[in-house]
């Protein structure tokens, strides 16, 4: 593992561009290209090479955002996953080398914020770190003045203050990724967006290549909310279903 930050000031961000990024990853030349890249944008950066090694190091540096590949030694990246965001919140982006969809669904349910996948460019990787630490900011803003009272569609009742989500009474848990693309799909029930709306305004992220990203979370989401509830305009993008009046 390499270390190019020492001190430790408990577990709030690291101010300014001084954001820490760990990237886990068992092949030494994609270390090389993403932690090259990433320090040459400010950030600073960690590496380990397996899974107990990723979570003791989350652990005791406490990184602002996680590049977490799939397939580790050890154990894999989905229990790298679970374990981390287990001790607390950060945001993952995770790697796989295959285009496989159900690896992607798997990574979101546990608790992964997007996926990329191999090979991918070191341009777009460094551009979704920033997009992802931008909606924690976001996210920070947003809870520091949130929006009072509960939304209720029907049976889907939306918190935004505890950024909680419930289906008949019942809670359902979202990643934060999730939540956000609910809500916007929320704003304008009934309404279709297209995914590249979607991406301006969950991701922030203005390149069509990233459509992908947004299926993968819809269908997580319609997993955990009802598949009824997400309708699909093919073709266009989707749209968030409420009762008839």
């Amino acid at each position: 593992m390499e270390q190019t930050h020492t001190s430790h000031n408990g577990t709030t961000a690291t101010p300014g561009a001084q954001r820490r990024v760990l990237v886990v990853e068992d092949d030494q030349t994609i270390v090389d290209a993403i932690a090259t890249r990433l320090r040459a944008e400010g950030f600073l950066v960690q590496t380990a090479g397996d899974g107990p090694a990723a979570v003791d190091t989350a652990e005791a540096w406490q990184p602002d955002l996680l590049i977490l590949d799939i397939m580790l030694p050890g154990f894999d990246g989905l229990e790298v996953c679970r374990r981390v965001q287990a001790q607390r919140p950060v945001p993952v982006l995770m790697l796989t080398a295959r285009d496989d969809e159900t690896d992607m669904l798997v990574g979101l349910g546990v608790g992964a914020d997007d996926y990329m996948t191999k090979p991918f460019s070191m341009r777009e990787l460094a551009a979704r770190v920033h997009v992802l630490l931008r909606r924690v900011e976001r996210a920070a803003l947003a809870a520091a003045t949130p929006r009072t009272g509960i939304l209720r569609l029907g049976e889907l009742e939306i918190d935004h203050a505890q950024r909680r989500v419930r289906v008949r009474s019942e809670d359902v848990h979202l990643t934060p990724t999730e939540f956000d693309l609910l809500v916007c799909l929320a704003n304008t029930p009934r309404a279709v967006l297209s995914r590249e709306q979607l991406l301006a305004e969950v991701w922030d992220w203005a390149d069509a290549s990233g459509t992908r990203t947004v299926d993968s979370h819809i269908k997580a989401l319609r997993r955990k909310i009802g598949a009824e509830r997400i309708r699909t305009v093919h073709g266009v993008g989707y749209a968030l279903e409420t009762p008839t009046p």
